[in-house]
């Protein structure tokens, strides 16, 4: 891998967190060019907007390679437990995805969580339920046999009445 692969563009970030309230991200990555792209991990909500309140940390493509000269954050910076001040940055993400520029500057993501834990899409729902409660997981990653995301799990679908309703559905006669 190639520090390329580990890269977003900050407008497509912005967009992202704007767009939706999920707590984490799985991030993928293609390991050639003519592959498909496969899971590498998990990335935090919190994570993402501590990145892009650090405007310096952003710069352009070069050469499709990484920020040359971007020096990442400490971890230790963007571990928090809630935001400082949201309304500032609902209007940063506003600001990101409205001005072209944004499209142009990139955030290197060392920050995975390559650890994630991942479920194959055909793993019992007794055994997912116990790998994500076992840990205490907040997101679980489902994937393929060839380990491309299709879908996360979160602790609000194996609540009781989501997975009664979800499993009365699937039992209804089409």
């Amino acid at each position: 891998f190639s520090a390329r692969d580990i890269m977003e563009s900050v407008a497509s970030l912005a967009r992202l967190l704007a767009s939706t309230s999920h707590g984490g991200f799985p991030v993928v990555c293609r390991p050639k060019p003519d592959h498909a792209e496969v899971f590498q991990g998990m990335i935090k909500r919190l994570e993402l907007c501590m990145l892009l309140e650090n405007e310096h940390i952003f710069g352009p493509e070069v050469n499709n390679e990484s920020l040359s000269s971007s020096h990442p954050l400490p971890y230790k910076k963007i571990r928090v437990e809630k935001l400082p001040n949201l309304s500032c940055l609902t209007t940063l993400l506003n600001h990101y995805t409205t001005d072209p520029w944004y499209q142009q500057l990139f955030i290197n993501l060392p920050y995975i969580n390559k650890s994630a834990m991942s479920v194959q899409a055909h793993c019992s729902l007794q055994r997912t339920y116990i790998v994500f409660r076992t840990p205490g997981l907040c997101h679980l990653t489902v994937v393929d046999s060839q380990n491309q995301v299709v879908g996360v799990i979160t602790r609000k679908d194996l609540m009781p009445f989501s997975l009664e309703e979800r499993l009365r559905l699937q039992l209804e006669p089409q």
